[in-house]
């Protein structure tokens, strides 16, 4: 049976990513995955291990565009990030900040480039914004500023002369709590009902890689979930 079609995940091997990974390779899509550990369903891992963002790049690239071959994808899905809390007077303050710079805005602008090329007319890009990050975040500043740097490359991205391929969409995806394991793990008291789903957000870009439901280009998609049900703002 020939493929669907072709998507990249980055941050594959995390909760959310491999929810995308599985989600597509059940439609039938060829999947690929960019992680610092191999998800062993993708039918392509690309393995981060540069230590500059030039480094990680470069790798990326040669992996992806050997394995390629000239074929074109249909979406790039960027979901990598983690968190980290702490005020400017925190001990952990510019190590957070560090951390959150190369784990959402590298890995955002690596997924950018790789859109430039690799992605088909049409094609879209999801980048890994935050809601909190949309106003002030004293009690996180450094994955605040990080996802803020992330809205303002979508806006950017989503402009003329950007760079992406000809009626390419690029969205970031506002989420404010995540249904994931660890979330489960660390927040067991806290309501779930306002969770939103990771099946959802992957069902959202399947609907998007269709063409379906598409929001304006450049826009932050914040999801709202309340007993449940999960609404889409967008910003």
């Amino acid at each position: 049976m020939a493929t669907q079609g072709r998507v990249l995940v980055y941050g594959g091997k995390g909760a959310l990513g491999s929810t995308c990974v599985s989600h597509f390779k059940s439609k039938n899509f060829w999947v690929g995955s960019i992680d610092r550990i191999s998800n062993d369903d993708a039918h392509l891992n690309m393995i981060v291990s540069g230590s500059t963002l030039q480094e990680q790049d470069e790798e990326i690239s040669k992996k992806l565009a050997d394995s390629l071959q000239g074929e074109k994808l249909d979406a790039i899905f960027c979901v990598a990030g983690g968190w980290a809390g702490g005020n400017a007077k925190s001990k952990e303050f510019l190590k957070s900040a560090d951390d959150m710079w190369k784990q959402s805005v590298w890995s955002s602008v690596i997924a950018s480039n790789l859109a430039t090329k690799h992605l088909k007319e049409g094609g879209v890009l999801t980048l890994p914004g935050a809601a909190p990050a949309t106003d002030g975040t004293p009690g996180m500043i450094g994955y605040g500023m990080a996802k803020a740097a992330v809205h303002q490359l979508t806006k950017s991205l989503a402009g003329k002369n950007s760079g992406l391929p000809a009626n390419a969409v690029a969205f970031a995806t506002l989420p404010i709590t995540l249904d994931t394991p660890n979330n489960r793990k660390w927040m067991s008291t806290a309501d779930q009902t306002t969770w939103t789903p990771m099946d959802f957000i992957s069902e959202m870009f399947y609907k998007w890689c269709q063409g379906d439901e598409r929001p304006a280009n450049g826009s932050l998609v914040k999801m709202v979930t309340k007993d449940g049900k999960t609404d889409l703002v967008l910003l």
